[in-house]
C-alpha cells in the first residue's frame, strides 16, 4: 500500500525572507535598484503579494539584499575548509580567489543600491560589521599559515594581516601569492635568496 504523500513543512517567516533575498540577489546585481518585486516573485516562484507580506516595501527588500551581500559567513567557511595538505602557495591562491569573488559580489550589490544610504540610519547595516568581518577573515587566513609556522619568519596572525591587505589591493592571485612568499627583490647571490631573507616557497622553505 502506497504511503500518503507528506506535505512539506511550511516555511517560517525568517526562512521565507531568506528564500526571497536569495532569489533577489542575482536580479539586484543585474538590474540594480530598478529590479521589480514582480521579477523577484517570479524568480522565487511565489506571488508578488508574498513578497510584500515578508517585506514592508521594495526598499526593505533591497536593504535585506545589501545586508546579505555583506555577510561573509559562507566565504569564510570556504576559506576555513581549504585543504591544508596542499602546498602553502596553492592554499593562498584559493583563498585569494574566494575572497575576491565575495568582494566582487559585495561591490556589485553595494554599487547598485547606493541610494539606500539615505534611509534611516537605524535601518542600515551594522556599522561594526566591517571590523568584525576583518577580524574573522584574518583568523581564517591565519589557519592557512599554521602548518608552516615553525619555518616562517613571522607568526601566522601577522602574516594573515599583511596578506589580507595585499588581497584588497588587487592583482592576479598567483602573482600576488608569489610576490608575498618570495619577495620583490631579485636575488643577488647566484639566484639563491640570502639566508636572512629565506621565504616559504610552495609549502617548503627555500634553500638558505
Amino acid at each position: 500500500m502506497t504511503e500518503p504523500r507528506r506535505r512539506a513543512s511550511p516555511m517560517s517567516p525568517d526562512q521565507r525572507r531568506a528564500m526571497i533575498v536569495a532569489a533577489a540577489l542575482p536580479l539586484v546585481v543585474e538590474h540594480g535598484a530598478s529590479v521589480t518585486t514582480a521579477q523577484v516573485a517570479r524568480a522565487a516562484g511565489i506571488g508578488e503579494g508574498t513578497v510584500f507580506r515578508a517585506f514592508a516595501d521594495k526598499d526593505a527588500l533591497l536593504l535585506a539584499c545589501m545586508a546579505e551581500a555583506l555577510r561573509a559567513d559562507d566565504t569564510l567557511a570556504h576559506v576555513r575548509a581549504i585543504d591544508l595538505d596542499q602546498p602553502l602557495a596553492d592554499r593562498l591562491v584559493e583563498a585569494v580567489e574566494t575572497l575576491r569573488a565575495y568582494m566582487t559580489r559585495m561591490g556589485a550589490v553595494a554599487g547598485a543600491l547606493g541610494h539606500l544610504h539615505r534611509r534611516d540610519p537605524a535601518e542600515r547595516p551594522d556599522p561594526g560589521r566591517r571590523t568584525r568581518a576583518m577580524t574573522a577573515t584574518v583568523d581564517a587566513l591565519a589557519v592557512l599559515f599554521e602548518p608552516e609556522q615553525d619555518r616562517l619568519r613571522r607568526d601566522p596572525e601577522y602574516l594573515a594581516r599583511v596578506f589580507h591587505t595585499l588581497v584588497l589591493a588587487g592583482g592576479d592571485a598567483t602573482d600576488l601569492v608569489d610576490l608575498f612568499l618570495n619577495g620583490a627583490a631579485v636575488p643577488q647571490n647566484g639566484g639563491q635568496p640570502a639566508p636572512a631573507a629565506a621565504k616559504v616557497q610552495h609549502g617548503h622553505p627555500s634553500p638558505a
